[in-house]
């Protein structure tokens, strides 16, 4: 039987990762000239990060992480998610002797055990960004502008809808308001509201039947009960993004699956995607350090999924290979000296292949042709080496130490 990559996993093939290139460096432009700088967090991290920062109750810790138990009984957790690690990171390195924000952005790999579908996968990329250490307005409208610039940049036309969480004691009383109305209208709603009511009622808002919506539509919102405090904040946010030209809808019912969110809530989505129409998102998280033993620490962040932003983006202009030398083989007593003549010319700065299929002399030729290379070198048995230019066709026998000058001159061999 033929061994296969795992259900929900992918190979990068070299023709999709020019378009991954392409993605990266458009984030690390957009958000580098922003004053981010790149992290990388470990692939797994201990099982107690996830359950206490992204929250027991939540679908990812519930029902989606990888798990498993090293040799010492150590539970460790594939990372579904960003935020956690750096969050941790930033404690566990001591980020907060430094000025603030700290602002970090990272392209890295994450798992989910769900359900596999287009633009979703278990083993999954995104890009995000997080500022460590402000609590102003303008870190928010900041994070939606740049996270606005890449999609621009990879041609994603995306859709922004932003709301408000408020404080984590508001939400605690609206919580309450909201599992009292649920219970209240329990026989309207799905089986799975109802399980959930008093673990994670704010769900609601994402079910899909039609009896749930119908309830949920005369639900309150957690919008209307926002302190002044917050109110203020948020009036501010969207104030930023209209003076930024940011075109967005308030969507008081915007609910992210993980625990951590305060305050602003923003998500990008896509009509390119089908029903799973979400790009990128993010918000504030001004509890989640104190929470992981850190101080206390305000913040906020955006992660955008790359095979979403890919799926969305369509065609993406990539660069060609480039060869400039291809150093074929006509003779077998040749072939340390060719071998040593494509070392040189990649110490010199070239793009250089050589023959390793033990082709004929012709089908070299040809091959160089198809991989684009601006010159061949035809190394033999004798004292010379004849270069060809491929555009030209022309072709000179030069000393070996002259076929590299040669072709950084980029003269005309005549």
């Amino acid at each position: 039987m033929r061994i296969q990559a795992p259900r929900g996993t992918f190979d990068v093939l070299p023709e999709e990762a020019a378009r991954r290139e392409v993605l990266e460096s458009h984030a690390k432009r957009i958000l580098e000239a922003a004053g981010y700088r790149r992290i990388e967090t470990p692939a797994f991290e201990a099982t107690e990060l996830f359950a206490r920062g992204v929250g027991e109750a939540t679908d990812i810790v519930q029902k989606e992480m990888y798990s498993f138990s090293d040799g010492a009984g150590r539970s460790l957790t594939l990372r579904p998610e960003g935020t956690a690690p750096v969050c941790r990171a930033y404690i566990e390195h001591g980020m907060h002797k430094l000025p603030q924000p700290v602002k970090l952005w990272y392209l890295s790999s994450f798992f989910r055990a769900e359900a596999p579908q287009k633009g979703r996968y278990r083993e999954f990329w995104q890009v995000g960004a997080e500022a460590i250490g402000s609590s102003e307005p303008e870190t928010d409208a900041e994070l939606v502008v740049l996270l606005a610039e890449l999609l621009d940049a990879l041609g994603v036309r995306a859709r922004l809808t932003i709301s408000s969480l408020g404080k984590p004691e508001t939400r605690t009383e609206y919580r309450e308001e909201l599992q009292r109305y649920l219970r209240a209208n329990s026989e309207l709603v799905s089986e799975e509201v109802r399980s959930r009511i008093d673990l994670n009622p704010l769900r609601a808002f994402d079910a899909l039947d039609a009896g749930t919506r119908e309830v949920m539509s005369e639900a309150p919102k957690l919008l209307d009960r926002l302190d002044a405090e917050d109110a203020v904040h948020f009036a501010t946010v969207k104030r930023l993004l209209d003076r930024a030209g940011i075109t967005y809808e308030v969507e008081p019912a915007l609910v992210r699956g993980l625990d951590y969110y305060t305050r602003t809530l923003f998500e990008f989505s896509s009509d390119a995607l089908g029903a799973q129409s979400g790009v990128a998102g993010g918000g504030r998280y001004d509890r989640l350090i104190e929470q992981l033993d850190g101080p206390s620490t305000p913040a906020c962040g955006f992660a955008a999924g790359v095979e979403r932003m890919l799926l969305a983006a369509g065609d993406l202009p990539t660069s060609p290979a480039l060869t400039d030398l291809y150093v074929a083989i006509a003779a077998p007593e040749g072939e340390p000296q060719a071998f040593q003549l494509a070392r040189e010319a990649r110490r010199a700065g070239l793009a250089a292949q050589l023959e390793l299929a033990g082709r004929s002399l012709k089908r070299q030729l040809a091959h160089a042709d198809r991989v684009g290379a601006r010159y061949v070198a035809i190394v033999g048995d004798g004292a010379t080496t004849s270069l060809k230019e491929m555009d030209s066709g022309e072709q000179r026998e030069l000393p070996p130490a002259d076929v590299i000058p040669a072709i950084l001159r980029g003269s005309r061999l005549v």
